[in-house]
């Protein structure tokens, strides 16, 4: 069998996978979720060895290799690391639905953590955004046990 350029193109398929899927938090990461639904509290865990911080926690300490146990407490507060503004359509993978557009997705460094989190900036203007601000979380009115839901978004702190 001959082989044209047109058979050496790689076939692309689309389709939706429409399927229940439940995922299983595990230990650390479901009691960080339950004291932003319980509490409105952002909890890391604290390395005992090198006094690191994560957030959000992880069971072994990633520079030390020692497992870790003491969960405390960080500030909702924290430093923007970087950004982008998304302004193109995109779909969210945890609801199958279209983004609403703009959004800005944000890397953030909370006071007391050593390690960043990335969540939602309610700001989509880019001449108002710039790595070093402060933000503050918002947390939602009805939390349910996610991350991306307890805490809305973040904001930029106005008050410096």
């Amino acid at each position: 069998m001959e082989q044209g350029k047109e058979d050496l193109k790689p076939l692309s398929v689309a389709y939706i996978a429409d399927m229940t899927y439940k995922y299983h938090a595990g230990h650390y990461y479901s009691r960080f979720l339950r004291e932003l639904r319980d509490n409105r509290l952002i909890a890391g865990v604290k390395c005992p060895k090198c006094g690191k911080v994560y957030v959000p926690p992880r069971i072994v300490c990633r520079d030390c290799f020692v497992r870790m146990e003491e969960f405390v407490p960080v500030s909702q507060e924290g430093t923007l690391l970087a950004f982008t503004v998304t302004n193109f359509h995109y779909i969210d993978t945890t609801t199958g639905e279209p983004k609403k557009i703009p959004f800005t997705t944000a890397f953030i460094k909370l006071d007391g953590a050593d390690s960043n989190i990335v969540h939602r900036l309610d700001e989509t203007d880019e001449k108002k955004i710039k790595a070093g601000m402060r933000l503050r979380a918002v947390f939602s009115n009805n939390r349910t046990g996610d991350y991306f839901h307890d805490i809305d978004h973040f904001s930029i702190v106005k008050d410096m």
